[in-house]
């Protein structure tokens, strides 16, 4: 059989080790070329001639079954030798059959190694060709079962991941530039599919860039990170509210299996969003702790030696992580309100008592704390927004602050009115200074909770009647 040239000697002296054969018509290089192919193969290779004679054996097949070439060429099909005698028959009618078939042929069966173990193969067989257009044998090439599956697993696999996964899914190139994303990980991004590739995270990212880049470097240079995944928080560029979300990230090193060294080809990175969980978490630990501290401040006043004194201590426990200063207005009977109590101006310090006087603060009319004793409920307020504050001059903030009689560097106050037996007592203002957020409704609940407990300490003090027997 001549299946790969049909002007040459078979290669079975070449498959057997010589490779110094050099035919008469010049070719010997490309028979010897050939072989080294066929060996080099990743993929076991036998060809037989028109009477299944076997007439190449490559090294991949002695891996597989190991027989090797010298055993097996020549012989008549794999009976006797590479398969039991009841599959012999069978194989063989399988395999020949592809000379009279179009394309190729797949088939699975059972062969034997030669220490008589049993390997399950997958084949793929097709007809060779001869110089006059006949088909003068076939070749077959051959896996083992599990290595075709694993192989398909893997290819099905990644198909998935770029179509259906309910994660995000980014192939990052060794230069931190995406190379392949999947649809629902575009929708993060909020940007198409084909748009963001080759384009450097900081066009996709306006916040969270430096980490995310910062986690790809380390698992190219170290590989996987020893936890299993990180909690990023991010601010994708096309996002109109500027939010900031939390995605759940795990970083995976690619390496090309087909180089002799594992030379990274980039990282896969999975990433899902879990905002909601996470802001569902900090607002649950929140709140812990603020109740906490309501709870410790209770204790703490039962055993304060003057209400006045229970007062301020509530509001130094009510501080903590809430907000940066308190004041403590009280009503007059012409209904101005005079500050009582409040916190320095400069750095943070505890709460402590003003100077005996009835001078009005001076409020103007629309002031939140005015307002807070109009409405009996609670007021907020801001400079503005996060960017408005980030890009205002520090003097704007300030005489924001000052039109408002609130300590410099104020950007955000929330008044609550301090109420007791029926009677508006005075207000209670907490003040927060830049880079901290705008107060929220669970932050003016709290407030509210703070603002009961100093009323109460107030009335058992009986400072608000005092205050109006002055004036």
């Amino acid at each position: 059989m001549q299946p790969f040239d049909a002007q040459s000697k078979p290669l079975g002296d070449d498959a057997g080790g010589s490779g110094d054969h050099v035919g008469p018509d010049g070719h010997g290089g490309d028979e010897q070329l050939l072989a080294a192919l066929l060996d080099g193969m990743e993929a076991g290779l036998c060809a037989f001639d028109q009477d299944g004679v076997v007439t190449h054996w490559n090294a991949e097949a002695e891996r597989i079954l190991g027989w090797s070439a010298t055993d097996a060429i020549g012989r008549r099909g794999f009976g006797g030798w590479a398969a039991r005698p009841a599959d012999a028959e069978g194989v063989a009618e399988r395999l020949l059959a592809a000379m009279v078939a179009p394309g190729r042929r797949v088939h699975e069966f059972a062969l034997v190694t030669k220490d008589g173990r049993r390997v399950l193969v997958r084949t793929q067989s097709a007809a060779v060709p001869g110089a006059d257009g006949r088909p003068a044998g076939v070749y077959c090439a051959f896996s083992e079962v599990h290595t075709q599956i694993d192989l398909e697993r893997s290819i099905a696999l990644s198909e998935a991941l770029f179509s259906d996964a309910s994660w995000g899914v980014a192939l990052i190139d060794a230069d931190l530039r995406p190379a392949v994303v999947n649809g629902y990980g575009a929708r993060m991004l909020r940007t198409g599919r084909s748009e963001l590739l080759g384009r450097p995270l900081g066009d996709l990212l306006s916040a969270g860039v430096e980490e995310l880049e910062n986690a790809l470097q380390h698992v190219l240079a170290e590989g996987a990170p020893p936890t299993a995944t990180a909690d990023l928080w991010v601010t994708p560029r096309g996002d109109d509210s500027g939010g900031r979300y939390c995605w759940r990230s795990g970083f995976v090193r690619l390496g090309s299996p087909l180089g002799e060294e594992p030379v990274p080809l980039g990282v896969g990175w999975l990433f899902t969003d879990i905002t909601r969980q996470k802001t569902a978490e900090k607002d649950a630990a929140q709140v812990r702790f603020r109740y906490q501290q309501l709870h410790r401040a209770d204790r703490a006043a039962a055993e304060c030696g003057t209400a006045l004194e229970a007062a301020t201590l509530q509001l130094d426990f009510a501080l903590a992580g809430f907000a940066d200063h308190a004041l403590v207005d009280l009503v007059h009977g012409n209904g101005q309100l005079a500050r009582i109590a409040s916190t320095p101006e400069g750095e943070p310090g505890p709460c402590e008592l003003t100077a005996d006087n009835a001078i009005p603060v001076g409020y103007g009319q629309n002031h939140p704390a005015r307002q807070a004793v109009e409405r009996l409920g609670t007021v907020r307020t801001g400079f503005g927004s996060l960017a408005e504050e980030q890009t205002a001059a520090e003097e704007r903030i300030d005489a924001w602050a000052a039109d408002r009689r609130w300590p410099r560097g104020t950007v955000h106050g929330l008044s609550t009115v301090l109420r007791s037996r029926g009677r508006t007592l005075g207000v209670l203002t907490f003040l927060r200074g830049s880079g901290r957020r705008l107060f929220d409704r669970p932050d003016a609940a709290y407030a509210e909770d703070v603002a009961a407990r100093v009323a109460m300490a107030l009335d058992l003090a009986g400072l608000a009647g005092e205050r109006r027997q002055q004036d």
